[in-house]
């Protein structure tokens, strides 16, 4: 039992920690290497609000809010002259989060921080005591994916978002403003982002670097998944399950690299990934 829900609960951080890098790379075509700096910034909000006595749970509205308003800078001062050059936008939010690491570290210096957890306590599970938190954590996911679905679907934002994806210049004939759809796009997945860096407190070390182990891993999920949202769930399952069997059965050391290699090998076989053809 414990095993089944370390699958599914990892495979929930998995689809938390993407989601912000899936809705800038759904809308935009761009891989925004500075989710590492978002992610840190989510977990730097926490440490900072937590020191001020806040509740932990403020951390996230609050992540949201600062995660929305520097994604809005980024996409008007730097983002959006690249749009038409996809490889220097890629260096320009991979300097940007150099950038981001260094400045937090002359803010807060390199030691690790120890933000209070947002949720302790164990929950007995069919006869198995499990961690509060990240149950917690994937009924967070099961909420933001259901949202994904119905802001697409349901909202006007989420039907020109999709009017972009299948043709940005038709999209700009009919009268929609498209550049309005991309800077609310990176706004909202620089700010998903904040909140899962404020989401992966108690289970990361948080330090000015620790949105870099996650980078690779969410880059790969979104890759093989495309500009689906069921292809990403199904990808956080399947790669998030071979991480844990792999970490429990094999090592901890390789179980970390799981994510990549096998998402690396499906775009070697089978370049689509999960995405429907």
């Amino acid at each position: 039992m414990a095993l089944l829900l370390d699958i599914a609960t990892t495979a929930a951080l998995l689809f938390i920690v993407a989601a912000g890098l899936f809705v800038i790379f759904g809308v935009l075509k761009i891989i925004n290497f500075a989710h590492a700096a978002w992610l840190t910034i989510g977990a730097y909000t926490t440490v900072l609000a937590t020191g001020m006595g806040l509740d932990p749970w403020l951390s996230l509205p609050l992540a949201l809010l600062v995660g929305g308003l520097l994604g809005a800078l980024t996409e008007v001062a730097i983002v959006r002259p690249l749009y038409r050059r996809p490889l220097d936008a890629i260096l320009a939010t991979w300097g940007l989060g150099v950038v981001i690491v260094q400045l937090i570290t002359l803010g807060f210096g390199r030691d690790m921080q120890m933000p209070p957890a947002l949720m302790g306590g164990t929950v007995n599970m069919l006869g198995t005591p499990y961690s509060s938190y990240r149950l917690f954590l994937l009924a967070a996911a099961v909420v933001l994916g259901v949202v994904f679905v119905l802001v697409l679907e349901r909202t006007r934002l989420g039907l020109n978002a999709q009017a972009v994806i299948m043709n940005e210049t038709l999209a700009r004939a009919l009268g929609m403003n498209t550049g309005r759809v991309r800077m609310i796009t990176f706004m909202l997945g620089s700010a998903i982002a904040a909140v899962a860096g404020v989401l992966l407190t108690p289970l990361s070390s948080v330090d000015p670097s620790m949105g870099i182990s996650w980078l690779i891993g969410a880059f790969m999920l979104v890759m093989v998944s495309g500009t689906s949202v069921a292809a990403l769930a199904l990808a956080c399952l399947c790669f998030g399950a071979a991480q844990v069997l792999v970490s429990t059965w094999v090592s901890p050391i390789l179980g970390s690299v799981t994510v990549a290699v096998l998402c690396a090998v499906m775009l070697r076989l089978h370049p689509k990934g999960f995405a429907r053809d």
